[in-house]
């Protein structure tokens, strides 16, 4: 018995030393890598799951996947910047390599999406996990209705894929809404929160699904906003952000109540949360 929980615990928290084969930063705090698992295996994600990454002798953070399932040999990952561990990932080119655990916890349910038009609304660097589900469903794009896509940064400077951007703004069969709270003197779009792109959309409610991700302050306003389009509440889904750790439902850091976001969530229909002391 003692052999076989020695072996499920090397499993649950060995990482799998892993190659970056790209990496190049985004903006001054994003970066972006493209990481080749052993032996060139696909990490068999969904979109919204995250992986654990870590550094030996550094520490471990987990990551949203921001890559779509449908790219085969490789995933992809964004960072920010913004402690010791993240700073020392920053630091890390093609060819080197990395610990991947996972992937982790529970995504979009695409197949539950299928024939509903989606609405996506990302704000800041939750744009992150919500482009996995935006390049799953343009890759799928017969299986689903209008895509719908709602994008805010703080500033031009802050936004992130841009050459993606330019090609959701130019695709006919995806209607992209951007704004920045502050613009810049090249700045010719919306300048606003991104509850104000809401009041606009013609949306048919009853078949249209909402995934959102942002800050944790952006949910509530989100949320007014849809309501206040008669939003049906049991098409929201969300993805909250949590102190995750351990990855796997052991050390209670990311508990919420009765619920851990790393293996609950971190994607929850609004109505698992709402409601619940400190989850919104």
């Amino acid at each position: 018995m003692d052999t076989v929980l020695a072996k499920e615990k090397k499993i649950l928290y060995a990482p799998e030393i892993s190659e970056i084969i790209e990496a190049k930063f985004l903006t001054a705090t994003e970066k972006f890598f493209k990481i080749k698992l052993p032996g060139g295996r696909d990490l068999k994600h969904i979109p919204g799951q995250f992986v654990q990454v870590s550094l030996f002798g550094v520490g471990e953070a987990p990551i949203s996947v921001c890559s779509s399932p449908t790219q085969k040999g490789f995933f992809e990952l964004t960072i920010r910047k913004v402690g010791m561990l993240t700073e020392k990932i920053h630091e890390l080119e093609a060819g080197d390599k990395i610990g991947i655990r996972g992937p982790y916890g529970r995504g979009f349910d695409v197949n539950a999406f299928k024939g509903k038009d989606i609405l996506i609304i990302g704000g800041g660097i939750g744009i992150v996990p919500l482009r996995s589900l935006i390049n799953y469903i343009i890759d799928n794009r017969n299986d689903y209705g209008r895509l719908i896509i709602l994008y805010g940064a703080k500033s031009p400077s802050e936004l992130l894929y841009r050459d993606e951007l330019k090609m959701w703004e130019e695709r006919e069969d995806i209607e992209y809404h951007v704004t920045v709270d502050r613009s810049d003197e090249n700045w010719k779009g919306n300048v606003g929160v991104i509850t104000t792109l809401i009041p606009p959309l013609e949306l048919d409610l009853e078949n249209t699904i909402a995934a959102i991700v942002g800050p944790p302050v952006m949910y509530k306003f989100v949320l007014l906003a849809l309501k206040s389009k008669r939003f049906p509440e049991k098409n929201i889904y969300m993805s909250l952000e949590r102190r995750m750790k351990c990855g796997v439902g052991k050390c209670g850091h990311c508990q919420i109540n009765n619920l851990y976001v790393c293996q609950d969530g971190p994607v929850f229909n609004y109505l698992e949360v709402k409601g619940l002391e400190e989850a919104i």
